[in-house]
């Protein structure tokens, strides 16, 4: 095995797999490393589902990204045989003029021209029968999102950079960077390896190890759950044509999925979750009890037929900056390093185009799509380091 590549791509997961696809895709001799065997369950990919939303609560600036990874993810489905997306349409609801994650999704649909359809209380509830919402609630409905399987479009990812070429080196830990403007060094347990150009996207790891790069990005991973709960099949499955969803209440956001096969409503409490090192999470559903008792409070209120039995329970990794804004970026030192940290807890969604961009970046200099909102020198992130 040779030991130099045009490209290393350091973390293979979400962002780093799609990477390291497009830049096999162009012929570009791609080594990936990863410290586990990707899809695993030891980042923040697994759980079998993720939502794709065009229009979108964070920010309308997210919209033509969002746009581009729909594409995207078409076009895997297209060459792959694994499942990768499933047109559910998603559901965003909360209290009128209360929710700021609500009426950005409004905007964002009406700026940019998104099919969807807007409901108030009681349409809410006659539409959807196992929703439960008083009538000051209101609701966007955009039938074109849906449901994204994401350890398929990992598996899909790395299936086809294979086929290209590509080598994905498993099990394998960085322990060292070198660089300077026109080489990197990597030092594993299973050797040293070279490169060209270096890709870092290493998740919830991107907090301990980018300071080894010379830079500093002020980032905090969390422990997530995610539960999926015995349900009216008649009214939350899939096959009965329940939506996938977001909800902005009193107490933060939740996100949902239907019941695929019988596993049970799927349900996340987004604005949950306790600071972590990634080495030393407990990975076990349950160890807090709130880690159930906050997906019930949400359950026995909007969605009372799916307050059944816990069926599973999965711990991930939101890994945070600041503003909830991704990092994809050049390194600020090194135009030959490239940069893909903080998603944030919503990012799976974009990993197709990010995966397009990072390649892009390392290939070219640039990217055609507008990363501007997710600079490594943006004022969020300056500040946050300044007054720490």
């Amino acid at each position: 095995m040779g030991t130099h590549y045009d490209v290393i791509v350091v973390g293979a997961g979400s962002m780093g797999m799609a990477a390291g696809y497009y830049l096999s895709k162009q012929g570009v001799k791609t080594l990936l490393v990863d410290s586990f065997n990707p899809p695993h369950t030891n980042g923040s990919h697994h759980g079998d589902t993720r939502i794709i939303r065009h229009a979108y609560g964070e920010g309308r600036e997210y919209v033509p990204f969002a746009l581009r990874a729909q594409e995207l993810w078409y076009e895997l489905e297209k060459r792959t045989h694994h499942k990768i997306f499933t047109k559910t349409g998603v559901l965003v609801f909360g209290p009128k003029n209360e929710s700021a994650f609500v009426s950005e999704t409004m905007e964002a649909a009406k700026l940019h021209s998104l099919t969807a359809d807007l409901l108030e209380g009681d349409q809410i509830n006659k539409r959807w029968p196992g929703v439960t919402v008083p009538e000051h609630y209101e609701a966007i409905f955009e039938p074109n999102s849906g449901v994204l399987f994401s350890e398929n479009c990992i598996r899909a990812y790395r299936e086809l950079a294979e086929a290209n070429g590509a080598k994905v080196l498993p099990y394998t830990p960085v322990e060292d960077f070198e660089i300077s403007q026109d080489l990197v060094k990597i030092q594993t347990p299973n050797g040293t390896f070279t490169a060209n150009k270096l890709i870092v996207s290493m998740g919830a790891w991107n907090s301990k190890l980018l300071s080894k790069l010379d830079i500093e990005i002020p980032l905090q991973p969390y422990r997530q759950v995610v539960g999926f709960f015995e349900s009216d099949e008649s009214k939350y499955s899939n096959d009965s044509g329940y939506p996938a969803f977001m909800v902005e209440v009193s107490n933060g956001i939740y996100y949902g999925f239907p019941s695929f096969g019988g596993c049970g409503l799927k349900i996340g409490y987004h604005s949950y979750g306790q600071q972590i090192d990634p080495d030393t999470i407990d990975r076990e559903f349950g160890v807090y009890p709130e880690d159930e008792n906050n997906l019930r409070l949400f359950l026995e209120k909007y969605m009372p037929g799916a307050n059944g039995e816990l069926k599973r329970g999965a711990v991930c990794m939101y890994t945070k900056t600041p503003d909830e804004h991704f990092v994809i970026d050049l390194h600020p030192k090194y135009s030959n390093v490239a940069i893909a940290a903080g998603f944030s807890g919503h990012g799976f969604k974009f990993s197709s185009v990010v995966g397009e961009t990072l390649t892009q970046l390392v290939t070219t200099g640039q990217t055609e799509h507008d990363i501007s909102i997710f600079s490594i020198n943006r004022p969020a992130l300056k500040k946050e380091l300044q007054s720490n």
